[in-house]
């Protein structure tokens, strides 16, 4: 069949890029990182967590998801659920945006959705029940993240039309996951005492692999969101490096001041803060604002996960095992109040077209439009509230759910085990100093030989 006219190849080759690219950042990006960061006895369940959500996610979202969150709109926030991008004649058509067929903006939003996902598990590390995880993630993509997505990022929803930005999901999928993650942490309950007090990496050169395809990765996730190949997605990409780069730089600087030695968790912390604030700007501002965004996110995510969390009863209750709330919430608002203040005229035009709502406080002021720029920041507040009232509110009900089916939490002698009595697996055959597997419990050494000759 020949191309269509209103094809270009160039701008969806590129999206097939960034797509591939941001699915890279989950798989095995997140896997890589959420299987190394922890104690090892959780290397195997923790990425297994991410690694099923990414599939999951795939099933929900051609199957119904997609059209929840980009299709015919149902009520003002929420789109119409249909079986529409399972169909070959739907895919091949043009889609809602960009000059490409549905099919490819049905795989991009799809690896969005699943990111977003596993970054909720990033909370919830070392004490779900997996059975209970595996229901959460259908659940919640349905009847949360399809919310968000319609509301910010589709056409047709309210948010969107009133003018919020967020250019790559600072709001839909960062403040999303910090949320619904430390909301899910409350009702799962608290890992044991002796993870809360020590919980070490199980290997930091893998966590710094598994990080660096999350911030490589990144180039996709927000040169993606122009839906071209042009000149916002350039913008927008060397915006986000150098945002990533300082935030991480002052993290580090700051953990070296305070605490005496550059800790490399501490650099992978302030590298995701940068990631995240800059997403809902990256796009929209300058290159010196990028860097501003840099230095905040290194260090006001720093201040709430260093200082704040250790004096506010709630966040010390709550076991949030990876700070996403810090990390994602935090920075995610961070980043949308910050695009308010710096997003830039000319860039805007570049995304939203000739609307002139789109301007950010610094340049309403420099125009005389200050009540334009104080109007932008009133939606980019109202945009977190509503983010932040679903995602409590949703994400609570569906723990509430599962939990009359299903603990929500692993009881406490699976989480002494940790992974051989979750999925009778684990992470190494080297299971302490110079214990070999033949040796350990696991091995044939402690089995009669009548129980071996049964099992062979």
């Amino acid at each position: 069949m020949s191309a269509p006219d209103w094809l270009n190849s160039g701008d969806n080759s590129w999206q097939l890029v960034a797509a591939t690219l941001v699915g890279v950042q989950s798989v095995p990006g997140l896997v890589i990182l959420y299987g190394s960061i922890v104690k090892k006895k959780w290397a195997v369940n923790s990425a297994f967590m991410a690694l099923y959500a990414f599939a999951t996610v795939l099933i929900c979202w051609s199957g119904w998801g997609f059209r929840m969150a980009f299709g015919d709109l149902m009520v003002p926030f929420w789109g119409r659920p249909d079986l529409s991008a399972l169909d070959q004649k739907y895919l091949v058509g043009q889609g809602f945006t960009g000059l490409y067929p549905a099919a490819t903006l049905v795989y991009f939003q799809f690896v969005f959705a699943a990111i977003t996902l596993i970054l909720i598990a990033g909370a919830l590390l070392g004490r779900m029940n997996f059975k209970a995880w595996m229901m959460f993630v259908p659940l919640w993509l349905t009847f949360s993240y399809t919310i968000g997505a319609f509301s910010v990022w589709s056409p047709k929803g309210f948010l969107f039309k009133a003018g919020v930005m967020d250019f790559a999901g600072g709001f839909v999928i960062h403040l999303s996951s910090g949320v619904a993650g430390f909301t899910a942490a409350y009702w799962v309950g608290p890992r044991m005492a002796k993870d809360r007090e020590r919980f070490p990496p199980n290997n930091i050169l893998l966590t710094l692999a598994g990080a660096g395809l999350l911030w490589m990765g990144w180039t996709g996730f927000n040169g993606g969101a122009p839906y071209a190949a042009n000149l916002d997605a350039s913008i927008a990409i060397i915006n986000t490096h150098v945002c990533t780069a300082a935030s991480l730089l002052v993290w580090l600087s700051l953990d070296m001041l305070f605490f005496g030695k550059p800790s490399v968790i501490g650099a992978v912390q302030g590298m995701i803060t940068g990631l995240v604030c800059i997403t809902p700007a990256a796009g929209l501002v300058q290159g010196w604002a990028a860097m501003v965004m840099g230095i905040l996110s290194g260090s006001i995510p720093w201040f709430t996960m260093m200082v704040l969390h250790k004096k506010i009863k709630l966040l010390k209750k709550v076991d949030d095992t990876l700070a996403v709330f810090h990390t994602h919430a935090v920075a995610g608002s961070l980043g949308g109040i910050l695009t308010a203040i710096f997003a830039d005229p000319s860039l805007n035009h570049l995304f939203f077209g000739d609307d002139p709502r789109y301007i950010g406080l610094v340049y309403a002021f420099k125009d005389g439009r200050a009540a334009a720029g104080f109007r932008q920041m009133g939606m980019q507040f109202a945009g977190i509230a509503f983010i932040v009232a679903i995602n409590v509110t949703i994400t609570t009900a569906i723990c509430l759910l599962i939990r009359l089916l299903v603990p929500l939490r692993l009881s406490d002698e699976e989480m002494m085990i940790g992974d051989d009595a979750i999925h009778g697996e684990d992470a190494y055959a080297v299971w302490g100093d110079g214990e070999t597997y033949e040796n350990s419990i696991h091995g044939l050494g402690n089995i009669s030989v009548a129980k071996a000759d049964e099992m062979i």
